[in-house]
């Protein structure tokens, strides 16, 4: 039978084309545990993708999965809004004792739609409310979302284009290192904002990724954060850090900023807070900002119990000690050898750069960045590109995964690279 003789799957004649994960990874996959998914055939692939960093625990963790599965055996609420439940006090009173006495930091938790870019839109609304003015300022290569107010402050092109509208109240600033240290830091946004004569409008608030995923796997330099919150208490600019894909451990602490020792005024968090793939996002901030009327924010799935279940065992699993985090930071040691090893060889033309578990190559073209994912697919790894072109491969491996899974994944990874270098050399 040729290719031709073979009916479109149902993804095909139904599925919107706005699908794009499946493209890259064509096969149907079936079911998955730990750090391996298995498509229909039974075939494994190992997972450095992890859900785009919902599932720093793994899939099925079964420590979770139990949890789970015991509140719904027992009726457990599934739908509540934002009503009272044993489990959102469950989750709150845990997260409280667990992430927020330890670290001192004061903040209060809201429970805005379940996903990244709603906890967006909550805190630059909230930013908004509080301070009286419009203008945010991010800074480029940033992704926050794609609902409007998210994209506003974005900056992929291709991303903003899909808006169809207007994306106001939002000026770009470079992000650290984006001109190569020829300019001291922030040099040009304070003159802008003590220059009457610049335009710029006294922004609301500031809001940043210390690790920009989407955008290439930035990583912001502790110092470059500390004098970015210091500018933003000199200015009166409410300071915003996005952890939506880089929270929950993945750089190894709990919060990716606690490395630079500063205390934003407002948090997001998403995709890894329930700890098992189910919607949940938060907005964390100041007490002095919570300002909100009741209901002047909010939607019909923002108290999704499942995920505080699932949320609650996994930060009583992981974060009642030290020892993740330990982990996280060895396990970075030991990705970043193995890659600069790949960047030793200059037929490779690649450079290296990440935190924790979450680690970049970029290549000279997003053709090549391709070449590397789809050979390590057709290997049974599982990776994504990031950046403007799509010129970096990006690392996500599961914060649970074995050592000798680490290491399968970055010999297939190293495979790869070498396969797609001798192709392009042939």
């Amino acid at each position: 039978m040729s290719l031709t003789d073979i009916a479109p799957s149902v993804f095909e004649t139904v599925e919107s084309e706005v699908r794009s994960y499946c493209r890259a990874w064509p096969v149907v996959f079936e079911r998955a545990s730990g750090s391996r998914l298995y498509d229909e055939d039974g075939r494994p692939y190992l997972d450095f993708f992890a859900g785009a960093g919902s599932l720093n625990y793994g899939h099925n963790n079964p420590v979770l999965k139990r949890a789970l599965l015991d509140y719904l055996a027992d009726d457990g609420i599934t739908h509540g809004l934002d009503m009272s439940t044993t489990a959102k006090r469950a989750f709150l009173e845990t997260f409280r004792e667990t992430v927020l006495e330890p670290r001192a930091l004061p903040y209060k938790v809201m429970f805005p739609g379940p996903t990244g870019t709603n906890a967006v839109e909550a805190a630059l609304k909230l930013a908004r409310k509080v301070t009286g003015r419009k203008t945010v300022v991010s800074f480029t290569n940033a992704f926050h979302g794609m609902s409007l107010g998210s994209l506003a402050v974005t900056g992929n092109a291709a991303k903003r284009a899909g808006a169809g509208v207007p994306l106001p109240h939002a000026t770009r600033m470079p992000f650290d290192q984006y001109l190569d240290g020829q300019t001291p830091d922030f040099l040009w946004f304070e003159r802008l904002l003590d220059d009457p004569g610049s335009g710029l409008d006294h922004p609301a608030a500031v809001i940043v990724e210390t690790v920009q995923g989407e955008g290439g796997v930035n990583v912001a330099r502790a110092e470059w954060l500390r004098e970015l919150a210091d500018l933003c208490r000199r200015h009166d600019m409410l300071l915003i850090v996005d952890d939506v894909q880089m929270g929950c451990g993945r750089t190894g602490d709990f919060f990716s900023f606690e490395e630079a020792g500063i205390t934003p005024d407002i948090v997001t968090l998403s995709k890894s807070i329930s700890g098992y793939g189910l919607p949940m996002s938060l907005c964390l901030f100041r007490p002095e900002l919570d300002l909100w009327g009741p209901g002047e924010h909010n939607g019909t799935f923002r108290g999704n119990n499942p995920a505080f279940v699932t949320a609650t065992a996994a930060l009583d699993a992981y974060w009642r000690d030290d020892a993740l985090r330990q982990r996280t930071l060895g396990r970075a040691d030991r990705v970043e050898l193995a890659l600069r090893d790949l960047c030793d060889d200059d037929r490779m033309g690649i450079a290296v750069r990440g935190r924790g578990l979450v680690w970049g190559l970029e290549f000279t073209d997003g053709e090549r960045a391709e070449a590397v994912c789809r050979r390590a697919f057709e290997t049974g790894l599982l990776l994504e590109t990031s950046g403007p072109h799509g010129e970096v491969v990006k690392l996500l491996p599961p914060l649970t995964a074995t050592d000798d899974e680490l290491d399968e994944g970055l010999g297939i990874l190293a495979r790869s690279v070498r396969h797609a270098a001798d192709r392009r050399d042939a």
